[in-house]
Protein backbone atom coordinates (compact mmCIF):
# COMPACT_ATOMS: atom_id res chain seq x y z
CA UNK A 1 0.00 0.00 0.00
CA UNK A 2 1.43 3.36 -1.00
CA UNK A 3 1.99 5.94 1.18
CA UNK A 4 3.09 9.16 1.04
CA UNK A 5 3.06 12.07 -1.61
CA UNK A 6 3.95 10.63 -5.03
CA UNK A 7 7.17 12.25 -6.28
CA UNK A 8 7.13 10.08 -9.87
CA UNK A 9 4.79 10.79 -12.89
CA UNK A 10 4.61 9.08 -15.99
CA UNK A 11 4.51 10.46 -19.35
CA UNK A 12 1.25 9.25 -20.75
CA UNK A 13 -0.01 11.21 -17.58
CA UNK A 14 1.30 14.66 -18.34
CA UNK A 15 -0.53 17.52 -19.47
CA UNK A 16 -1.17 17.89 -22.94
CA UNK A 17 0.09 21.10 -23.25
CA UNK A 18 3.14 20.34 -21.86
CA UNK A 19 4.03 19.05 -25.28
CA UNK A 20 5.85 16.01 -24.46
CA UNK A 21 6.63 13.53 -26.81
CA UNK A 22 5.05 10.11 -25.63
CA UNK A 23 7.98 7.93 -27.19
CA UNK A 24 10.80 10.24 -25.58
CA UNK A 25 10.81 7.39 -22.78
CA UNK A 26 8.81 6.87 -19.58
CA UNK A 27 8.39 9.14 -17.10
CA UNK A 28 8.13 13.01 -16.83
CA UNK A 29 9.08 15.97 -14.43
CA UNK A 30 6.33 16.47 -11.55
CA UNK A 31 5.94 19.79 -10.23
CA UNK A 32 6.34 20.35 -7.04
CA UNK A 33 4.24 22.01 -4.18
CA UNK A 34 4.07 26.16 -5.45
CA UNK A 35 1.95 28.78 -6.44
CA UNK A 36 0.63 27.03 -9.46
CA UNK A 37 -1.40 24.17 -9.84
CA UNK A 38 -0.12 20.91 -11.12
CA UNK A 39 -2.56 20.96 -14.34
CA UNK A 40 -1.58 24.96 -14.31
CA UNK A 41 2.15 24.92 -14.58
CA UNK A 42 5.48 24.21 -16.02
CA UNK A 43 8.25 22.40 -14.49
CA UNK A 44 11.52 24.70 -14.69
CA UNK A 45 13.21 21.91 -16.03
CA UNK A 46 10.83 21.52 -19.35
CA UNK A 47 11.59 25.26 -20.14
CA UNK A 48 15.62 25.21 -19.69
CA UNK A 49 15.88 21.28 -21.85
CA UNK A 50 12.94 20.86 -24.18
CA UNK A 51 11.99 24.50 -24.93
CA UNK A 52 15.19 26.73 -25.07
CA UNK A 53 17.22 24.02 -25.47
CA UNK A 54 19.74 24.88 -23.35
CA UNK A 55 20.15 21.46 -21.56
CA UNK A 56 20.65 17.98 -23.27
CA UNK A 57 19.50 16.27 -20.10
CA UNK A 58 18.06 16.48 -16.63
CA UNK A 59 21.48 16.54 -15.05
CA UNK A 60 23.01 19.21 -16.88
CA UNK A 61 19.64 21.22 -16.25
CA UNK A 62 20.45 20.75 -12.51
CA UNK A 63 23.84 22.25 -13.14
CA UNK A 64 22.50 25.33 -15.13
CA UNK A 65 20.07 25.93 -11.65
CA UNK A 66 23.18 25.66 -9.40
CA UNK A 67 24.39 28.40 -10.60
CA UNK A 68 21.54 30.44 -9.61
CA UNK A 69 21.20 32.10 -12.78
CA UNK A 70 17.47 31.35 -13.43
CA UNK A 71 14.56 33.59 -11.85
CA UNK A 72 11.49 33.18 -11.75
CA UNK A 73 9.69 36.65 -11.47
CA UNK A 74 12.75 38.25 -10.36
CA UNK A 75 13.50 35.20 -7.33
CA UNK A 76 16.02 33.29 -7.82
CA UNK A 77 15.17 29.41 -8.21
CA UNK A 78 17.17 26.50 -7.96
CA UNK A 79 14.49 23.31 -7.91
CA UNK A 80 14.36 21.82 -11.10
CA UNK A 81 10.47 20.55 -10.98
CA UNK A 82 9.63 24.43 -9.92
CA UNK A 83 6.22 24.95 -11.14
CA UNK A 84 5.58 27.84 -13.19
CA UNK A 85 2.50 29.44 -14.76
CA UNK A 86 0.43 31.50 -16.65
CA UNK A 87 2.01 35.29 -16.87
CA UNK A 88 5.31 34.13 -14.81
CA UNK A 89 8.45 35.97 -16.21
CA UNK A 90 11.37 33.79 -16.37
CA UNK A 91 14.75 36.06 -16.57
CA UNK A 92 18.34 34.13 -17.49
CA UNK A 93 20.93 35.89 -16.30
CA UNK A 94 23.95 35.32 -18.83
CA UNK A 95 22.05 35.13 -22.14
CA UNK A 96 20.19 38.54 -20.54
CA UNK A 97 17.09 36.95 -22.11
CA UNK A 98 13.63 37.37 -20.33
CA UNK A 99 10.70 35.48 -21.21
CA UNK A 100 6.36 35.62 -20.44
CA UNK A 101 4.77 32.26 -19.91
CA UNK A 102 1.63 32.66 -21.96
CA UNK A 103 -0.96 29.59 -23.92
CA UNK A 104 -1.49 29.24 -27.49
CA UNK A 105 -5.09 28.80 -29.32
CA UNK A 106 -4.74 24.86 -28.20
CA UNK A 107 -3.82 25.76 -24.68
CA UNK A 108 0.06 24.69 -24.92
CA UNK A 109 1.71 26.71 -22.77
CA UNK A 110 4.17 28.99 -25.24
CA UNK A 111 7.48 31.21 -24.06
CA UNK A 112 6.99 34.67 -25.23
CA UNK A 113 10.43 36.96 -25.51
CA UNK A 114 10.10 40.53 -23.61
CA UNK A 115 12.40 42.79 -23.23
CA UNK A 116 14.53 44.48 -19.93
CA UNK A 117 12.01 46.68 -19.02
CA UNK A 118 8.55 44.53 -19.79
CA UNK A 119 10.62 41.86 -17.79
CA UNK A 120 9.55 43.83 -14.22
CA UNK A 121 5.66 43.86 -14.54
CA UNK A 122 3.18 41.12 -14.37
CA UNK A 123 -0.15 40.92 -14.77
CA UNK A 124 -2.10 39.08 -11.84
CA UNK A 125 -5.88 38.52 -11.99
CA UNK A 126 -7.41 38.75 -8.67
CA UNK A 127 -9.51 35.52 -7.31
CA UNK A 128 -10.53 36.70 -3.60
CA UNK A 129 -11.13 39.50 -1.59
CA UNK A 130 -11.19 39.29 2.21
CA UNK A 131 -10.70 40.98 5.08
CA UNK A 132 -7.93 39.84 7.54
CA UNK A 133 -6.84 40.46 11.52
CA UNK A 134 -7.67 43.67 12.53
CA UNK A 135 -10.12 44.79 9.53
CA UNK A 136 -7.04 44.67 7.10
CA UNK A 137 -8.15 43.82 3.35
CA UNK A 138 -6.41 41.83 1.20
CA UNK A 139 -6.73 39.87 -2.17
CA UNK A 140 -4.90 36.46 -3.31
CA UNK A 141 -4.24 36.10 -7.10
CA UNK A 142 -3.79 33.61 -9.50
CA UNK A 143 0.13 33.02 -8.41
CA UNK A 144 -1.14 32.63 -4.75
CA UNK A 145 -0.09 36.15 -4.05
CA UNK A 146 -1.72 38.05 -0.73
CA UNK A 147 -1.35 41.47 -1.51
CA UNK A 148 -2.46 43.88 1.90
CA UNK A 149 -4.07 46.95 1.94
CA UNK A 150 -5.08 46.99 -2.01
CA UNK A 151 -7.19 49.85 -4.09
CA UNK A 152 -10.52 49.67 -2.75
CA UNK A 153 -12.33 49.59 -6.21
CA UNK A 154 -10.24 46.56 -6.82
CA UNK A 155 -12.70 43.53 -6.94
CA UNK A 156 -13.13 39.95 -7.39
CA UNK A 157 -11.99 38.82 -11.66
CA UNK A 158 -10.21 42.27 -11.59
CA UNK A 159 -6.57 42.18 -12.83
CA UNK A 160 -3.58 44.32 -11.12
CA UNK A 161 -0.62 45.44 -12.80
CA UNK A 162 2.56 44.22 -9.93
CA UNK A 163 5.77 45.64 -9.93
CA UNK A 164 8.00 42.65 -9.72
CA UNK A 165 10.68 44.70 -8.38
CA UNK A 166 9.25 47.19 -5.49
CA UNK A 167 6.69 44.70 -4.91
CA UNK A 168 3.86 46.57 -4.98
CA UNK A 169 0.48 47.62 -7.08
CA UNK A 170 1.00 50.32 -10.00
CA UNK A 171 -2.16 50.10 -11.73
CA UNK A 172 -5.30 47.88 -12.25
CA UNK A 173 -7.72 46.62 -15.05
CA UNK A 174 -11.35 46.61 -13.76
CA UNK A 175 -13.54 43.58 -15.56
CA UNK A 176 -16.38 45.41 -17.67
CA UNK A 177 -17.60 45.32 -20.68
CA UNK A 178 -15.21 47.10 -23.20
CA UNK A 179 -12.08 45.32 -21.46
CA UNK A 180 -9.49 43.00 -23.29
CA UNK A 181 -8.96 39.87 -22.33
CA UNK A 182 -7.69 36.74 -22.96
CA UNK A 183 -9.28 33.07 -22.15
CA UNK A 184 -6.89 30.88 -19.98
CA UNK A 185 -8.95 27.35 -20.59
CA UNK A 186 -12.16 26.10 -22.23
CA UNK A 187 -12.40 25.62 -25.78
CA UNK A 188 -11.91 29.24 -26.77
CA UNK A 189 -7.83 29.03 -25.14
CA UNK A 190 -5.82 31.20 -26.22
CA UNK A 191 -8.00 34.05 -28.19
CA UNK A 192 -8.38 37.42 -27.48
CA UNK A 193 -11.04 39.33 -27.67
CA UNK A 194 -13.06 42.52 -26.02
CA UNK A 195 -16.33 41.73 -23.92
CA UNK A 196 -19.01 42.87 -25.15
CA UNK A 197 -21.53 41.26 -22.46
CA UNK A 198 -22.11 39.50 -19.58
CA UNK A 199 -24.94 36.47 -19.10
CA UNK A 200 -25.70 33.76 -16.54
CA UNK A 201 -27.27 30.49 -17.38
CA UNK A 202 -29.67 28.40 -15.91
CA UNK A 203 -26.84 26.74 -13.82
CA UNK A 204 -25.95 30.22 -12.40
CA UNK A 205 -22.48 29.81 -14.32
CA UNK A 206 -21.77 33.60 -15.93
CA UNK A 207 -20.78 33.66 -19.70
CA UNK A 208 -18.60 36.09 -21.22
CA UNK A 209 -19.04 37.23 -24.95
CA UNK A 210 -16.35 38.73 -26.85
CA UNK A 211 -15.09 39.82 -29.97
CA UNK A 212 -11.47 39.29 -31.32
CA UNK A 213 -9.99 41.96 -34.04
CA UNK A 214 -11.33 40.42 -36.87
CA UNK A 215 -15.00 40.71 -35.69
CA UNK A 216 -15.63 37.16 -34.66
CA UNK A 217 -17.98 36.89 -31.80
CA UNK A 218 -16.75 34.01 -29.21
CA UNK A 219 -17.74 33.34 -25.44
CA UNK A 220 -15.87 31.63 -22.40
CA UNK A 221 -17.03 30.85 -18.88
CA UNK A 222 -15.61 33.29 -16.33
CA UNK A 223 -13.25 31.35 -14.75
CA UNK A 224 -11.67 31.37 -17.66
CA UNK A 225 -11.38 35.20 -18.14
CA UNK A 226 -8.14 36.78 -17.48
CA UNK A 227 -8.41 40.92 -18.44
CA UNK A 228 -4.87 41.94 -20.15
CA UNK A 229 -6.03 45.79 -21.24
CA UNK A 230 -8.30 48.62 -21.56
CA UNK A 231 -9.98 48.39 -25.20
CA UNK A 232 -7.77 47.58 -28.01
CA UNK A 233 -4.85 48.37 -25.54
CA UNK A 234 -2.87 45.54 -23.74
CA UNK A 235 -0.86 46.51 -20.68
CA UNK A 236 1.91 43.36 -21.88
CA UNK A 237 3.05 42.72 -25.58
CA UNK A 238 1.55 39.96 -27.37
CA UNK A 239 2.82 37.62 -30.11
CA UNK A 240 2.69 38.59 -32.96
CA UNK A 241 -0.72 36.74 -34.34
CA UNK A 242 -2.64 38.26 -31.04
CA UNK A 243 -4.28 34.84 -30.98
CA UNK A 244 -7.23 35.72 -32.99
CA UNK A 245 -7.77 32.08 -34.30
Amino acid sequence: MAHGIKKHLKRLRAPKRWKLDKLGGIWAPNPKSGPHKKLESLPLILILRNRLKYALNSQEAVQILQQRVVQVDKKTRTEKNYPTGLMDVISIEKTQENFRLLVDTLGRFILHRIDQNESFLKLCKVIKTTIGQRGVPNIVTHDGRTIRFPDPFVKKNDTILYDLAKKKIIDFIKFDVGSLCVVIGGPSVGRIGIVLQQEKNDNQEETIKMKDVNGFEFSAKMPFVFVIGKGRKSFISLPRNKNVQ
